[in-house]
């Protein structure tokens, strides 16, 4: 097949529809994005649709692209990944790009679940308590990062060289890694590409790949993850993000 019948497709699994042609007011533009999205991107590298459109969902959500967003939430619930999933990937978003925005993604993916009939709140995926939550971050934190943070952080002041890792475990580890719905190997793979598509944030990435691969993810999967993620961040955020760990994905 050619990119033009790819594009076909791949848009009819995901969207139920047939892409652009000459409709509307900016059809050659159209032409342009679906034709290399869905009948090249699509096709480079071996993860399958669910990963990729948890990956396009990370990244819309982290560029606040909330009609896009809404669409491909809408071509993740038709291709069968399940809501809980979906739900982890806009969740942990959060320590990363802050909750008001993360606020905003899960008012357009409940609206989706909404239309698709899907009952909400969702079924709870929460595995820790409060006196538990710290413990069980470090059981996850500690044997993909260390204590990195912790020890480069030690020179704030009194008080901070405390809180400030204390907060990254209870957080981001804690409150969201710990959570279900969603496997380990999945949940790093996706905060790459939530790092890359920040831009700015290059000794993250390089971090959050070592760790990705550590939990099982290989190097084609972290390079075909950012493949993919490409057209929603943009080329310079793709080159940034490989260049960071080129010595670690080489």
């Amino acid at each position: 097949m050619d990119r033009i019948e790819r594009c076909e497709e791949k848009f009819e699994k995901l969207f139920g529809g047939k892409p652009v042609s000459n409709e509307g007011n900016d059809p050659e533009f159209m032409r342009i994005l679906q034709r290399f999205i869905f009948g090249e991107v699509c096709y480079t590298g071996s993860l399958d649709d669910r990963v990729r459109e948890l990956v396009a969902i990370t990244v819309l959500t982290s560029k606040q692209a909330l009609p896009q967003l809404k669409a491909h939430i809408g071509a993740c619930l038709r291709i069968g990944i399940e809501a809980k999933e979906v739900r982890e990937a806009v969740y942990q978003c959060a320590p990363f790009i802050g909750f008001p925005m993360t606020l905003n993604a899960i008012a357009v993916m409940d609206e989706v679940f909404s239309e698709h009939g899907i009952a909400m709140p969702l079924e709870s995926e929460e595995r820790v308590t409060e006196e538990t939550r710290l413990s069980a971050g470090k059981g996850l934190q500690e044997p993909i990062y260390g204590q990195e943070i912790k020890n480069r952080y030690s020179w704030l002041p009194e008080g901070f060289a405390d809180a400030v890792p204390k907060y990254l475990t209870g957080l981001c580890f804690g409150d969201f890694a710990s959570r279900g719905g969603m496997d380990t190997k999945t949940r790093e793979l996706l905060i790459v590409v939530l790092l890359a598509a920040m831009g700015g944030v290059e000794m993250q990435v390089r971090s959050h790949v070592a760790g990705a691969l550590k939990v099982g993810n290989t190097k084609e999967e972290v390079i075909c993850a950012l493949v993919h993620a490409m057209p929603y961040m943009g080329m310079p955020r793709l080159f940034n993000a490989l260049n960071s760990a080129k010595d670690i994905l080489c």
